[in-house]
C-alpha cells in the first residue's frame, strides 16, 4: 500500500512523465521497503524490476527534490498533499541555469548585473 501511494504521490509530482514505469516502481519498492523494515539492497530491486541501478538512483534523487520526502512515515499515511511540484525536467533546467549565471558587481554602482 505504501508503495502505491509513492507511485500516486510521484506522478502527481510529474515524475513519470517521459519516464518507464519500472524506474518509478523500484524507487518506490524500495522507499517503502526501508520505511516498513524491510532490508532490501538496490541490487535486489534492480533484480526485480529490471532497470539499470543508476536509473534507480536518478528516480530517488527526483523524489528527494520534493516535499513528499520530508515527510515522516505518520505524516506520509495521514497527509494527502494537494500542491504538485515542477517536473524534473524543469527543475534541473532552473538549476541548471542558476549555476551557468556570472554575477558582476560594478564598483561605485549599487546594480549586479549577471551575464549568460
Amino acid at each position: 500500500m505504501t508503495a502505491l501511494r509513492l507511485v500516486q504521490r510521484m506522478k502527481r509530482d510529474w515524475m513519470h512523465t517521459g519516464r518507464r514505469p519500472s524506474g518509478l516502481c523500484g524507487a518506490a519498492l524500495l522507499v517503502a521497503a526501508r520505511l516498513h523494515d524491510f532490508c532490501r539492497t538496490t541490487k535486489e530491486i534492480v533484480n526485480v524490476v529490471k532497470v539499470c541501478e543508476s536509473t534507480l538512483r536518478k528516480r530517488l534523487t527526483e523524489f528527494e527534490d520534493t516535499p513528499t520526502s520530508q515527510l515522516t512515515i505518520e505524516e506520509f499515511m495521514r497527509v494527502d498533499l494537494d500542491g504538485e511540484c515542477d517536473p524534473p525536467c524543469f527543475t534541473a533546467g532552473l538549476r541548471k541555469k542558476k549555476d551557468q549565471q556570472v554575477f558582476v558587481r560594478v564598483p561605485g554602482l549599487h546594480k549586479t548585473f549577471f551575464y549568460i
